[in-house]
């Protein structure tokens, strides 16, 4: 069967600047492009993300920027109306109930339109909590509902607002993107968390990093990640601001041990590893990460991946974990990854999903 034409309605493709869902477009839309489809991705000229882009356009991908309004979001509806798979993810960051509308304005014979939430906690509980949301209606119109995490509890919260399906593509490695690097010394720690500052991850990444850093005053912690300024913070760690996806390999390998923490939304639902896990885990890092419900879905805790359920455990996976262990825990999460949990594996579960 010929591949499809997509047009995908996104925050960034080319930019990780308060993007955190770049890694996982780049990663989904080049192994679509591999499989014989062709992706065309719109996004904003908004946030400063065309400022701080960290790759050009790429060759598995057209991307349109557009203005941020309503007139420069109908100028790539009309061009994105010859497709054959409509994508509005979630999250673009402007016009939002605009696009979720407009979209299945779309709708002909044979086009199929999917509403992608890369945020399907924080979408489902503003939802839930607002009986006029205008999202609300739309969902049973989608032909389904596409998430980047969440497991049951999401697709059961999907189906119960009406959508027709629901169905997780999980974050996943993209083995040509994150990979083992030599450390460099700008990057050295014993603990390095990437992260940017959102409301609902600031109380984890107080307990789990922060709390750590208080509770190993000899051990080092970097931090990297937007929004941080003028936040209190021990004085063994260093926060060096944005730290774009092409460094992102060097952070992981320089560092001893590379923290995850999840968004109190997602640890809620749980199933919902970020694509920092991935990145860290395909840069062969030992990963200790705060504790969730499906961590062992993807990573073997103790043996591919650490568990903390608490600050001071991070800091004594820190000052008990020899070196060679960390070596064994991050080869064998990379290996993990490698096997069962790649962009190829990704991109071959949505062709399934929509039977071509």
């Amino acid at each position: 069967m010929p591949g499809l034409k997509i047009a995908f309605f996104g925050s960034s493709l080319v930019s990780s600047y308060w993007n955190g869902a770049a890694t996982y477009y780049r990663g989904i839309i080049r192994e679509l492009h591999g499989r014989g489809h062709e992706i065309t991705f719109y996004e904003p000229d908004a946030y400063g993300r065309q400022q701080h882009r960290d790759m050009e356009d790429p060759e598995w991908a057209r991307v349109i920027v557009y203005q941020p309004d309503e007139e420069g979001a109908d100028a790539c509806l009309e061009k994105g109306a010859a497709a054959d798979l409509i994508i509005k993810a979630s999250g673009v960051g402007v016009n939002d109930e605009y696009l979720e509308e407009a979209v299945l304005g779309l709708r002909k014979p044979g086009k199929t339109i999917i509403f992608w939430d890369v945020d399907a906690p924080a979408t489902l509980d503003r939802t839930n909590s607002n009986p006029r949301d205008p999202f609300r209606a739309l969902i049973p119109r989608y032909d389904m509902i596409l998430t980047y995490g969440g497991g049951d509890p999401v697709v059961d919260a999907y189906i119960k607002l009406g959508a027709r399906s629901c169905i997780p593509i999980y974050n996943a490695l993209d083995p040509e993107t994150h990979y083992p690097v030599t450390p460099e010394l700008r990057f050295q720690a014993d603990l390095g968390f990437l992260g940017n500052r959102l409301p609902d991850r600031e109380e984890r990444v107080e307990e789990f990093f922060l709390k750590a850093a208080s509770s190993a005053p000899g051990q080092s912690f970097i931090m990297g990640g937007n929004g941080w300024e003028g936040k209190p913070m021990p004085g063994n760690v260093k926060w060096i601001g944005h730290v774009p996806t092409n460094d992102h390999n060097s952070f992981n390998c320089s560092v001893r041990i590379v923290l995850n923490v999840n968004r109190q939304s997602m640890a809620n639902y749980g199933f919902s590893p970020p694509t920092r896990i991935f990145e860290a885990a395909g840069a062969g890092s030992c990963i200790v990460t705060d504790d969730w419900e499906g961590i062992d879905y993807f990573l073997e805790p103790g043996a591919e991946v650490l568990v903390a359920g608490s600050g001071p455990e991070v800091a004594a996976y820190l000052t008990g974990l020899s070196p060679e262990k960390a070596r064994s825990i991050g080869n064998a999460g990379r290996n993990a990854v490698l096997s069962r949990h790649t962009y190829a594996h990704r991109a071959r579960q949505l062709e399934n999903i929509l039977s071509i």
